[in-house]
């Protein structure tokens, strides 16, 4: 690692030089070194202007070392350095990106405690990120305060208002309101406001008020973007107009407008749920003919249209596309495929997938969890009805191994199966395990384990063994007791 004596500067540092020897440094440990090794007993006299603290203090924010930021600003104050907005606004953004809008709004007011000239920019920058993590209550307040300010009504803050308003169906009339408001504050809606309008009433499913506003759109002369168009196509996919989808692609395509990943995933949404897998596949090809690269939502979405078609041939491939691509799977997309199998009966590949998501790193988490417990007892039952006990157990004794439950269905199935098997001392250990979990085996699985043991030769060492076993449970709940 490299320490601050083994940096060599010149006798005559220029803040330009530092700030180019920090842009160069992609390492941000390196870079922190430099900065701090630049003033270093300030033996030249060289000390950091806004400049260089601005550029360090992006650079950390960026990289989400916000408390590290926030203590450049603090030094700033006590060297008496001349303090910007965009300073203060790269930190406000970073807590925004980090789902922390709280802290955005605490820097908010460090600007003001610092007595940082505040502009437009900074009230909007918050008011978006309050409205960006939905602390809608906030947000309101917030404009209210904005408005209490002075801070004249712009396009840019009547724009997040109406993305306010258009996050639910009972402030939908309000965002119009607002909309149809805004020639009269001397503001004329823009792409991003028609935009804005377009996406709340696709999610809210107002589909044909949706086209209305994007005519309206073209009539006033706003251009739609990318993202309006994405919008627009991801609401026809989820009320299957996917014919009028299809065309809205088209359009683009003649407006010289390039669909993006978004446009293309949900638009592959759309054609795998209404069972046009192939089409979606077709529509891959495309996409990675635009050099767009597919994401986790992409090939998640092509594994389980393909799967719920039938056709894993398809599925598979596009999992080792996408294994060849770098993406790694997650629980969510293996389990669609394991779905997938064992709809079509195929559970040895089914099992062999799950040893394979496991030797990935793919363990239980509490998000997780309830998909690992489908998909494993899924297995286990399937390989019951194939008559493969050893794999099933294979499966079972890896789920107790990881905290995986084993449902009532599947402990009767594998005992069922092992007592047919003639491995009455198998099946015994299940049930008993099944009883350790907290469970009662029900007269179904009672009968079987005991018709097991009855079905062999030696019928009263065979008693003898349950007998002692079933003594073992029951001094042993009285003891605890």
């Amino acid at each position: 690692m490299v320490s601050k004596a083994s940096i060599k500067w010149s006798k005559q540092i220029t803040p330009s030089q530092v700030q180019q020897l920090i842009r160069a440094e992609q390492d941000i440990r390196k870079a922190i070194l430099l900065f701090d090794s630049a003033t270093a007993e300030y033996a030249n006299g060289f000390r950091h202007d806004h400049n260089t603290y601005g550029l360090m203090i992006s650079r950390l924010a960026s990289s989400n070392h916000l408390r590290l930021a926030e203590q450049l600003v603090d030094r700033m104050k006590e060297e008496k350095c001349n303090f910007s907005e965009e300073i203060f606004l790269s930190m406000c953004r970073a807590y925004g990106r980090a789902h922390k809008p709280l802290d955005a709004l605490r820097i908010f007011q460090k600007m003001k405690k610092f007595q940082c000239e505040l502009t437009e920019k900074s009230y909007v920058t918050v008011f978006a990120i309050l409205v960006g993590e939905n602390q809608l209550k906030l947000a309101q307040r917030f404009y209210n305060y904005m408005k209490e300010m002075g801070i004249p009504p712009s396009v840019a803050s009547f724009n997040v208002l109406i993305k306010a308003l258009c996050k639910n169906s009972g402030t939908l009339d309000a965002a119009f309101r607002v909309f149809r408001q805004m020639p009269d504050c001397g503001c004329t809606p823009d792409s991003y406001t028609y935009g804005t309008l377009i996406n709340g009433l696709c999610k809210l499913g107002k589909i044909s008020k949706a086209q209305e506003m994007f005519e309206e759109m073209h009539v006033k002369g706003c251009s739609p973007t990318v993202v309006t168009y994405s919008s627009l196509i991801h609401g026809l996919c989820v009320s299957n107009r996917l014919d009028e989808a299809m065309k809205m692609i088209e359009e683009m395509s003649s407006k010289n407008i390039e669909p993006n990943v978004v446009t293309y995933s949900s638009l592959m949404d759309g054609l795998c749920k209404g069972g046009w897998s192939l089409q979606a596949m077709e529509l891959l090809e495309k996409m990675v003919s635009k050099r767009h690269l597919p994401n986790m939502i992409t090939y998640s979405t092509l594994v389980n249209g393909l799967c719920k078609e039938g056709k894993l041939q398809e599925a598979l491939e596009v999992l080792d596309r996408m294994k060849l691509q770098g993406c790694k799977p997650d629980a969510g997309l293996y389990s669609k495929l394991i779905n997938g199998l064992c709809d079509s009966c195929k559970f040895h590949e089914a099992a062999n997938f799950l040893d394979e998501m496991i030797l990935s790193g793919i363990s239980p988490n509490r998000v997780t969890q309830s998909v690992h417990v489908k998909m494993h007892n899924m297995v286990v039952r399937g390989l019951c009805s194939e008559n493969s006990p050893d794999r099933a157990f294979q499966v079972y004794l890896r789920m107790r191994t990881q905290g995986i439950s084993t449902e009532s269905e599947t402990f009767h199935l594998l005992v069922d199966c092992f007592c047919k098997k003639g491995d009455v001392h198998k099946a015994a250990r299940i049930v008993n395990e099944m009883m350790l979990d907290g469970g009662v085996p029900d007269k179904v699985i009672w009968n079987t384990f005991v018709a097991g043991f009855w079905g062999r030769r030696k019928v009263r060492e065979a008693a003898e063994l349950i007998q002692a076993d079933l003594m073992r449970e029951f001094l042993g709940s009285k003891i605890a007791l």
